[in-house]
């Protein structure tokens, strides 16, 4: 068995360096660093393939960027993180509690809620 893993696109041999994962629940196509090891639902790609990569009509790509690679993050990448933190602090009306009675007591770790990801709040806060 070969020590390099190849990119998993047919017919092609070279190295991979990233790693492509679906998210059907969530129509996402995720493209990040190479795993640290081969996953029987990932697909492996060379750099030629990942840059190339297009997702289905309606679905989304999101690409992890390698965090060894020195890369600067733009004014777009800037404000949609300041817009994803501001969504993630407002608070949800979670609807009424299992008695009824009002909103349902959250997680005290939940600190909010997409789809079905979840931030938790530090244990050391």
């Amino acid at each position: 068995m070969s020590p390099v893993r190849r990119c998993s696109r047919t017919a092609c041999g070279r190295p991979a360096v990233a790693t492509l994962t679906y998210v059907y629940a969530d129509s996402t196509a995720v493209l990040g660093p190479l795993a640290t090891y081969a996953e029987p639902h990932c697909y492996d790609l060379c750099a030629e393939h990942s840059e190339r990569l297009t997702a289905p009509r309606g679905w989304e790509v999101v690409r992890l960027s390698d965090p060894s690679a020195p890369t600067r993050p733009s004014g777009d990448d800037l404000e949609a993180l300041a817009n994803a933190v501001r969504e993630a602090a407002r608070p949800q009306d979670r609807g009424d509690g299992p008695r009824g009675g009002g909103p349902r007591t959250a997680d005290p770790m939940e600190v909010a809620r997409r789809g079905h990801l979840r931030v938790l709040r530090s244990p050391d806060s």
